[in-house]
């Protein structure tokens, strides 16, 4: 008989304490964002100086902490970087969206939906119906306008790539034609909604792709500040409020903010500095 299978469950989940008592260490180390003495990280951790320093040369060892020569403080090493980093790369956007677009559906009792980037342009990739009397549907993989959607226009004013601009570009000449108007006063007054949508850090749009129906989005960012999706929330005109302030737009705004945490948005880097801000995409 296979000894394994005869073991209680419970057994099975025994793990080794003296791990789980020593990771309280990094938490501290991790929370904190910039180096430590001796005396700090063992109060953080809850646990004497001396065992915090038996645990700390182990760790040191491995290359999870490392201490400075001269001034004998700790900080999280080479390798605790590269267990993060390879973490991050493996969180998927559309995967963790799921319970933050259910959360913000349930909310607001409004249609939303999660954009990315794709060879088209900005693509629905995933949206949750409200489901009430009167809802606002997507379908996934409708690509959105840059200039006249909620959606288009968060990733014109925060998503970095020249494919952007050259597809910005067209779009701004194509609707200069069917306006009899000139690219360049298209051009100039869209430089000054994209600078409001930055200023507010989330997009509106009233009626100009689907006719009746207002929207909000906001931009998701991952761990190196570079957006990779955006957050929708969409409605019927005369229910859905436009303001800026709006509860509706607040609580997109804070979907989109979960989200981004959830991918690493706002952690340190290996130099126990924050992230940087995220870089304004121009015209």
């Amino acid at each position: 008989m296979n000894e394994s299978a005869t073991v209680e469950p419970t057994k099975q989940r025994q793990g080794i304490q003296s791990i789980e008592v020593g990771a309280r260490l990094l938490r501290a180390l991790a929370a904190n964002g910039r180096s430590m003495m001796l005396r700090d990280v063992a109060r953080n951790a809850g646990m004497p100086a001396a065992k915090a320093h038996r645990y700390l040369v182990s760790f040191m060892r491995m290359g999870l902490v490392e201490q400075d020569a001269n001034t004998g403080r700790y900080d999280l090493g080479e390798f605790s970087l590269e267990l993060g980093l390879a973490s991050l790369a493996r969180l998927d956007p559309v995967r963790l969206a799921g319970p933050v677009l259910d959360d913000l559906c349930e909310r607001i009792g409004e249609t939303v939906a999660l954009a990315m980037w794709g060879n088209h342009g900005a693509t629905c990739v995933r949206w949750v119906e409200a489901g009430g009397p009167v809802t606002v549907t997507l379908r996934t993989g409708v690509v959105l306008p840059l200039t006249a959607s909620a959606t288009g226009l968060a990733f014109a004013a925060f998503y970095r790539s020249p494919y952007l601009r050259r597809m910005l570009d067209n779009e701004v000449q194509a609707t200069a034609e069917v306006r009899n108007a000139t690219p360049t006063a298209l051009l100039e007054a869209l430089t000054v909604r994209l600078d409001e949508i930055r200023r507010r850090g989330i997009a509106r749009a009233s009626g100009s792709f689907n006719p009746g129906i207002n929207g909000f989005s906001a931009p998701v960012f991952d761990h190196t500040g570079h957006m990779v999706a955006a957050i929708t929330s969409l409605g019927i005109i005369g229910s859905f409020d436009l303001d800026w302030d709006s509860p509706m737009a607040q609580s997109t705004r804070d979907a989109a903010a979960t989200l981004s945490r959830r991918l690493g948005h706002g952690s340190v880097d290996s130099s126990g500095e924050k992230q940087p801000a995220p870089a304004r995409a121009s015209l």
